[in-house]
């Protein structure tokens, strides 16, 4: 069941990039450089790695960062972005299941909010932090069906 909780800022590293729908798993591959260059600064994740959806654009693309939140803010370089998500209201809720079922679960959790009456903190298909947490380790968890992935949707303040 979704609910509204109130989340601090997080400091992040990410890789960033505008991708069609059917690109997203492609551009998923590329965390790795991400893992790569946190390794080469000394730079450890503090906690799970994250699809954060800055522009929802059905037509033109996705413009989404991938990356782990970190202790500090960090200055990026190349194709490597730095940056805060916001503290503040997050509608989120929890999905077990293969990433395939995300689309539902996002679905899922827009209907809730409207049913709720809140208000997003976006405007248009711009997006001020809308994650997806990606909490199961594909090292530990292998089957991608038993993954766990948390939904965060940044409300207005």
């Amino acid at each position: 069941m979704p609910e509204i909780v109130e989340l601090g800022e997080r400091p992040y590293v990410a890789l960033r990039g505008t991708v069609a729908m059917d690109g997203i798993a492609a551009f998923a591959d590329r965390m790795r450089e991400v893992v790569d260059w946190l390794a080469a600064k000394e730079i450890a994740p503090n906690d799970a790695p994250f699809f954060k959806y800055d522009v929802v654009d059905m037509e033109a693309g996705l413009t989404l960062e991938i990356g782990f939140p970190v202790d500090d803010l960090h200055s990026g370089e190349g194709e490597i972005v730095t940056g805060v998500i916001p503290a503040g209201r997050y509608a989120t809720s929890t999905y077990h299941g293969h990433p395939d079922g995300l689309v539902q679960a996002t679905g899922d959790l827009l209907a809730w909010g409207e049913e709720q009456g809140v208000e997003w903190d976006a405007t248009g298909d711009h997006w001020t932090a809308r994650l997806e947490v990606y909490r199961s380790d594909p090292r530990e968890v292998p089957d991608m069906n038993d993954w766990v992935t948390d939904l965060q949707f940044k409300l207005k303040d």
